[in-house]
Parts: structure tokens; sequence; C-alpha cells
């Protein structure tokens, strides 16, 4: 069945306080979509984020993001009064997060609300603790750490704690109780409010497009508690990082800097932890983007200590087998492959075994008539054909980039006269695919100029930042969207 997707993330929905939430204005998008004729929600990792607030380096890979629990739902429940959190600044730009303001008053919000919350009011509440003991416990501990430590990484705690020793670890406890509790109440209202969206965006025919990183950020609960899991030494200090190798846009390459995984430790474990984590992502979302999917075949490693990625080997990963069992534990899985990037054959013959549709970014295809990304290139229906992704400029911007030879081409291939008129031409380009989904970021419909971009990869600042206004998503701009689903029987 053909569709049709917008991408756009929690934090960029219309809010009064700083930051898009599970509340009013999301429900409103859900219904802005259905008259729209959208079929899918494409969204990035709910998970808390950390310095430099990117939503693929995070503290847990299954908690939520505090940020984005509805105030107003807390005030309807009796945990909150109104100038409680709407007496705060949260921001001057609508159409900008401010990170720093929410960092510091988002959580004090919070605190009033648990400060307030009785767990007998919420029977749910001890279900909730029960099922997601097995990682809960650890991330609250975690959370109440990091905070009574100002904010450090883990690795700068004290060295029985950093070093996870059990008569540390067990003292904390006892001495944290009431924040652990906190950091418990958080993930229990995000898992409620969540669920409401989800079921309600469900009800209305609309799936939920998640998205997980293929690795964990260092300063995680994971890599704290879990140190089996990754490539580190007796110390619990990383061996080697992840990232990409130098090619014609970036000569030093990409240094991530996450830890890598111990796929010999993984292997022998029958690969419980990442089925329990696709098993979680697959609850969580109707379908699941995961990120650097070709990592799984062979991944590029970078010594620890490094500047650049200059200096780095490949090296091989799981592959196919990681997916057959957990297909085999969890059954067929709805998983969009990112296949973008360095692809081999091996990474090609991977994707084939697995099955799932790959992506086809338009923005990377105006180079000449065989560039595998046009899609009169593409060899089968088995694609997510996107303007673009959060990663690249809006269409506007990524107009204002090209070159001159570029620029003919796209002209002519879009059949176009005027320069401006490209942005609207390559969402139809999209949408006029054998794609089985066509996507484009919300700014595409906006608009946007170059200044909407979301992220841009290899910086710091500035990125994640933008917003929509609740006036940009209007009746017209619903009845725009939808005529063209009709037009392509999306």
């Amino acid at each position: 069945m053909r569709k049709s997707c917008i991408l756009m993330h929690i934090s960029s929905l219309p809010s009064e306080y700083g930051i898009g939430q599970m509340g009013r204005a999301a429900f409103e998008f859900v219904d802005f979509l259905k008259s729209a004729e959208v079929k899918c929600w494409q969204i990035l990792p709910l998970s808390p984020t950390s310095y430099g607030d990117s939503p693929y380096q995070s503290f847990s890979v299954k908690a939520g993001n505090p940020y984005f629990i509805d105030f107003e739902v807390l005030e309807c429940d009796g945990l909150l009064e109104h100038h409680e959190f709407a007496s705060f600044e949260w921001g001057n730009n609508p159409k900008s997060v401010d990170y720093s303001l929410l960092y510091k008053h988002c959580y004090e919000v919070l605190k009033i609300a648990y400060g307030r919350f009785k767990p007998a009011k919420f029977p749910e509440y001890k279900k909730f603790c029960e099922e997601n003991k097995k990682w809960l416990d650890e991330y609250a501990l975690f959370m109440a750490l990091k905070f009574k430590n100002g904010g450090k990484p883990w690795y700068e705690w004290d060295e029985e704690l950093s070093m996870h020793k059990a008569k540390a670890v067990s003292a904390a406890k006892k001495e944290l109780k009431k924040d652990i509790g906190f950091h418990k109440f958080i993930q229990f209202e995000f898992s409620r409010q969540w669920s409401e969206l989800k079921k309600y965006a469900n009800d209305n025919g609309i799936e939920i497009i998640g998205d997980i990183p293929i690795y964990c950020a260092l300063d995680s609960v994971e890599a704290w508690s879990s140190p089996r899991l990754f490539q580190f030494d007796r110390k619990r200090r990383p061996t080697a990082v992840a990232g990409c190798p130098p090619d014609d846009f970036s000569p030093l390459g990409q240094l991530w800097g996450n830890p890598l995984y111990n796929w010999s430790y993984h292997k022998k474990t029958g690969y419980e932890w990442w089925i329990d984590r696709i098993r979680a992502a697959t609850e969580l979302y109707d379908i699941v983007r995961i990120d650097h999917f070709r990592g799984f075949e062979s991944y590029y490693t970078i010594p620890f200590g490094n500047e650049d990625a200059t200096i780095g080997e490949w090296k091989k990963g799981p592959n196919y087998e990681l997916f057959r069992l957990a297909e085999e534990k969890l059954g067929r899985l709805n998983i969009i492959a990112e296949d973008l990037g360095f692809i081999t054959p091996e990474v090609r013959e991977m994707l084939d075994k697995c099955g799932y549709p790959g992506m086809k970014v338009l923005q990377f295809g105006f180079s000449d008539g065989k560039n595998e990304y046009l899609p009169h290139n593409f060899s089968s229906t088995n694609y997510f054909a996107y303007t673009g992704t959060h990663d690249n400029e809006t269409l506007n911007g990524w107009v204002e980039t090209l070159d001159k030879k570029s620029l003919k081409f796209a002209m002519k291939y879009l059949n176009v006269k005027k320069k401006k008129d490209i942005p609207m031409a390559v969402v139809r380009a999209a949408w006029g695919s054998v794609a089985e989904v066509a996507a484009a970021q919300i700014q595409d419909f906006l608009d946007s100029p170059k200044e909407g971009r979301m992220n841009t990869p290899s910086t710091l600042g500035g990125n994640w930042q933008f917003r929509v206004q609740k006036s940009d998503l209007t009746p017209e701009l619903a009845k725009k969207i939808r005529k063209l689903n009709r037009l392509y029987n999306r």
C-alpha cells in the first residue's frame, strides 16, 4: 500500500513551554495528519538527551525524554498548579528550543509534581515499575548519581561507583532512595503520556515511525552497568570507538566516539540484549528505523584517544544472524534499514537477506541520470523515498548549495524553469516515485529556509532546535498535502 510520511520530532511541536510536548499540540498534529491523509508520522529517538542535545547520544536506550512530558496533563491529574510551570522563562523564540532553560527549569517543575505524586492513586505505577524493572532500576539509580555528581559522566565519579562495585552501588541505592523514585516517576509519566498519544494516532489510522541509534553513548547507563556489552578494558575504558572513515565530504572522517559492541560476547548470549532492545522498540513504535544499519555487516573502528577518524579499520559485525534470531523470537519485524553511506556488496547481501525497506534520499541524487537516488533508478518499491532527513538541509537550503552543473541538471530533471520551484518539484518526485512510502520533513511543506535545518552532522551547537508554530499547521496546508496524496495514490 502506497503511503506518505511527515518527519517531525516531538521537540518541534508547538508549545508555550520551550519544547514540543506530548499534550494537546501533539494530538492536534495527529488531527492535522489525518486531515492531510498522511499515514505515517516519523519521529527521532525519544530518549533523554545529554550534552549537545542530540537524541542519538542518550543516557539510556530505553528511557524517555523528560522534556516531552506535558505539564498541562500533570495539572489535570492534580500534580501541578498552572502558575508552577507557566511562571518560568522558557525562551523568547517560539521557533527554537532553548535547551539551557529546559535543563534549568524542567526538572524543577517535575519535582513539584513528584512531591504530590501518590502511587496509591495511580495503580498502574506499580505495574509499570515491575514490568520495566530490568532497565528502570538501573537507569533511575544512574540518573540519581549523575545529578548528585553535578552532571559529570559516570567515568568521572568516585572509582568504586564508576566501576559499579556492588557495595558502593548498594549504599547509593539506600542514600538516594527518594531521588531514584523521582526518576522512576518521570519514566512512568513519560510512558503514560506516550501510550495515550500513540493510541490516538493509531486510532486515527496513523502509524508512528520511531528511530533507534545503532550505538549507545559512552556516558550511558548501559556503558556504566553492562561493560561486557562493549569493547572495554579492565578499567572500563573503551579500547576503540565508532565513526566513519574519510571521504570526499569529510577528509578527516567522522569521529562519533561511541563505544563499540563486543560482538563475540553478544553472540555467546544469543544476542539477548539486542533482541530485547528491538522488542522494546517494536512496543514503542509501529515501525522502527535503525540508524547506520550497515554497521551490522561491518563497522569502522577507531583507536580510543584519536582526535579524528583518519586511522581506523573495518571489522565484521553480526550480519544477518542477529535479525534471523530476532525474528525467530519476535516474528517478522517492521524495520527500516538506514542504508546510506559506504555500501559494499556484502552490505547489499545482508540487506537482501533481511528484506527490510531501505532509504532513498532525493537530495543526494542530482549529479547525473545514473544516480541511484533518482526515482527512475529505484529498483523496487521496497524503499522509503525521502526529500531529505533530519541530517540534511531543508529543500530551500539545499537548493542554495547546488553547484551550477547540479542546479542545471535538477531543473531539467524536475522540469522547472525557476530555481524557487525546485523544492516542491522534489517533493512531487518523491511522491510520484514507485517507493512504498514517500517522506518529507515538515520544513519542506512549510517552505522553511536553511535556518530550519534540524541537524548538521559533526557540529555542536545550534542543532535539534527547530520548532513549528500552531499557525503553520493550517487547513490550507493539510489540503495541499491531501491533494498531493490523492494525485499520487498515497
